[in-house]
């Protein structure tokens, strides 16, 4: 399934300063039932979102009209917890497409990096002079740029470089996930097959 290109993306974020976020909070359990990766987005921190009678938290985040935006600012060690891919579906299902924190479990980190989501991983303190930016000013933006590998606080100018797998930062460049990589590869599979001897 091929995603959008992800080449630069200048948005506003909304902060999640949770230090330990695992996947079962992303998306819990009961929800893991459906196969397609559509649908999760509704049930992103499903728990921590809605009450007993499904009503909105009003103290949670994503239920404050004032943050908004394609990047999810996580706290330390965000995506620990099981394996489950559903989490990285859910959060682009949701409609981010980066999210940032000073740590992620390795597992939802390339989860991320197969559905089109781009985790960026940077120091603690800029983490904190995010946080303090975006609970300043809610219109606060951050910049993503993907192929010099660097997250900008454009209010400060503060930069700072991610590091990234070359292969799935190609993929992302793209749009592609693995089977679009092999796809756009045919030509020069199918050449390389016709010179073998058997």
């Amino acid at each position: 399934m091929a995603y959008d290109k992800f080449t630069t993306l200048t948005s506003t974020a909304v902060p999640l300063p949770i230090e330990n976020v695992d996947t079962d909070q992303i998306i819990p359990a009961r929800f893991l039932k459906a196969t397609k990766r559509e649908g999760f987005g509704d049930n992103l921190f499903r728990d921590w979102r809605y009450n007993g009678d499904n009503t909105p938290k009003q103290d949670f985040v994503l239920n404050n009209p004032i943050y908004k935006g394609k990047i999810l600012v996580g706290g330390k060690n965000f995506g620990s917890g099981s394996s489950r891919e559903h989490a990285a579906w859910a959060v682009y299902d949701y409609g981010f497409r980066c999210v940032v924190s000073s740590f992620f479990a390795d597992i939802f980190k390339n989860n991320c990096l197969n559905i089109g989501v781009l985790p960026v991983q940077i120091s603690p303190e800029f983490s904190n002079e995010i946080f303090e930016a975006i609970y300043a000013d809610a219109n606060t933006e951050l910049e993503v740029n993907l192929e010099k590998q660097t997250i900008t606080l454009l209010s400060s100018g503060t930069t700072e470089s991610f590091d990234i797998n070359g292969y799935k930062k190609g993929n992302m460049l793209n749009g592609f996930d693995d089977i679009d990589y092999l796809q756009s590869m045919k030509s020069e599979i199918e050449t390389f097959t016709e010179s073998r001897p058997f």
